[in-house]
């Protein structure tokens, strides 16, 4: 309903003078294969994406922090993750998005597969793509009667993170590291209610000064899990203790005595409730070519903008195949329908390929109000 992109997300708000904008999903992201540097690299050149040369590292309780250093870049959209979505569409005149639109019924008839928004008809179509994971998109392919895809998506386990949106009038007295000055992005240790904090203002505005400082906050998965609530409708007071909890993880990161952060003039908390894939099969897609629908998606082999492109590409590139063979021996064709599901590895808001290429900077920076 709101844009493209799903966890490619960008929130903005408006203020008493200027916007509040926070990337409240995606934080950025990296490129290790060919295929998809291709693609940055495209987007460069049309001003959609820019490479993200603030200070990022890692930080430990008490305002401990070490820079990451690493010889691959770091992507964000110019105009937040959201915007690149958006417009990456227009780039194509071969596809037509239907929104606001939420299919609720496959059904397949006489070769083709009938698509339905509520008993609305929604067309016909000789294939389908299954874009999507969670709840919803297993309860979609139940009735669907493709029972390896469904099977598959049974299987997968996604994690729940609170995200705290948060703008504050004045900086917030972050480390300082003399040589490269003050951090824009942290993975946080060893504090349960936090695991990455960035300031959007300086990641998106790095040249605009006056701004406020507008943060986002993300909840560790283990305290994601165990304070799950149904995220169409979080009670109030658990969101309140969710903003307590987590702004309080922000003093302990930063290493601040209990209540002296100054509060922020706005927040908001979201649960991203089926956040991050837990467990891949490790393939870039998987196709039934006998029921002619295929599932793409980042969890197919990791948890990172470069796997969701790159999972998209193959399945599109392996349809188009199957297309051109006119159907015969289908079997060839079938891929990733009885691959186990294993673990994924990375931190709590995805993965970064080549990004810890390098160990963490040695020395540590001191806890200075910024300026």
């Amino acid at each position: 309903m709101h844009g493209l992109g799903g966890r490619m997300a960008t929130r903005t708000v408006a203020g008493d003078e200027q916007q509040l904008v926070f990337d409240h999903a995606a934080q950025f992201f990296t490129a290790s294969d060919e295929r998809f540097q291709k693609l940055v690299d495209q987007w460069i050149d049309k001003g959609f994406v820019r490479e993200w040369t603030g200070l990022i590292g890692e930080l430990e309780v008490g305002g401990h922090f070490r820079t990451i250093h690493s010889s691959t870049p770091r992507y964000i959209g110019v105009n937040g993750m959201r915007p690149l979505a958006d417009e990456i569409l227009p780039e194509s005149d071969l596809i037509e998005v239907v929104r606001p639109c939420w299919i609720s019924k496959l059904e397949p008839f006489n070769g083709l597969w009938r698509l339905f928004e509520n008993e609305k008809p929604r067309g016909q179509y000789d294939a389908i793509v299954i874009a999507h994971n969670g709840k919803c998109a297993s309860h979609l392919l139940s009735t669907s009667g493709l029972p390896l895809l469904t099977r598959q998506m049974k299987r997968l386990n996604l994690s729940s993170v609170w995200a705290l949106l948060a703008a504050f009038q004045d900086p917030l007295p972050v480390p300082q590291n003399y040589s490269y000055g003050t951090f824009e992005g942290a993975f946080v240790r060893d504090v349960d209610s936090l695991s990455w904090m960035a300031n959007n203002s300086q990641k998106l505005f790095p040249l605009q000064t006056g701004r406020p400082e507008c943060w986002t906050f993300f909840s560790t998965a283990a305290y994601g899990k165990r304070n799950k609530v149904p995220q169409e409708n979080i009670p109030k007071v658990t969101a309140e203790k969710i903003k307590e909890d987590m702004l309080r993880g922000v003093e302990l990161a930063l290493g601040l005595s209990r209540g002296s952060l100054q509060q922020p003039f706005y927040t908001r908390v979201q649960l991203w409730g089926a956040a991050l894939p837990m467990n891949t099969p490790g393939v870039p897609c998987i196709f039934d070519p006998l029921g002619r629908a295929g599932i793409c998606g980042d969890w197919l082999t990791g948890s990172s903008i470069e796997a969701a492109v790159l999972s998209g590409m193959s399945l599109a590139n392996h349809v188009a195949d199957y297309f051109a063979s006119s159907g015969e021996q289908p079997e060839e064709f079938a891929i990733g329908l009885h691959e186990n599901l294993n673990p994924v590895e990375g931190h709590d808001i995805g993965q970064f390929p080549g990004l810890d290429s390098q160990k963490p900077e040695v020395a540590e920076a001191h806890l200075t109000p910024s300026i």
